[in-house]
């Protein structure tokens, strides 16, 4: 695959540097991914932005590491299914939460599970999804906001999944020992 640039600070395109800064600001470091989209500040910026409006959404922790997990597993995102193995436990996520996404099995409680299950239809389906799989969604006591804000999700992780696909991002130092591959066939929904 190309050789994609990973820019620090110094080497960043100039309108890139202070986006860096705050990614330097909130993680501590600079995370593999921002240093690759940095080659882009859009990029970077667009992904800045959908990061921070995701999580300003009515989602609690639990539920926006559902959507977000859900999404890098089904695209098979080496980067950042470790990278939010990692953030799901500074957001306090239970571990049992974090390795059934990680696995593809059960989740603990029906509406954590018919969140993921509509993430996938949603992903799968191209946003084609049914009216009964939309009813099934709202029966599990999510509403149209909860379906649009899947949806804004779902634009933050394709923008991260398909970087790190295309620029094979190494894992950060940090999140090394949370290493994943898929085990077994995507799950059925």
């Amino acid at each position: 695959m190309t050789d994609f640039p990973s820019h620090d600070l110094e080497t960043a395109p100039d309108a890139s540097k202070h986006l860096l800064e705050n990614s330097q600001k909130a993680f501590g470091r600079l995370p593999g991914l921002h240093k690759v989209m940095a080659t882009s500040p859009q990029v970077l910026e667009g992904y800045q932005v959908l990061h921070k409006l995701f999580t300003e959404t009515e989602f609690d922790a639990d539920e926006l590491t559902v959507v977000w997990q859900t999404i890098n597993v089904e695209h098979e995102c080496h980067y950042c299914v470790p990278a939010h193995t990692g953030i799901a436990k500074r957001m306090k996520v239970s571990d049992e939460i974090s390795t059934a996404l990680r696995d593809e099995t059960p989740l603990p409680s029906p509406k954590l599970e018919a969140l993921r299950t509509f993430t996938l239809q949603m992903l799968r389906s191209r946003g084609n999804v049914t009216q009964d799989q939309m009813d099934a969604f709202f029966a599990a006591g999510y509403g149209h906001r909860a379906a649009l804000d899947v949806i804004l999700g779902l634009s933050q992780k394709v923008m991260s999944n398909y970087i790190n696909h295309i620029a094979e991002t190494p894992l950060d130092e940090p999140v090394k020992p949370l290493a994943w591959t898929r085990k077994g066939a995507p799950l059925e929904v």
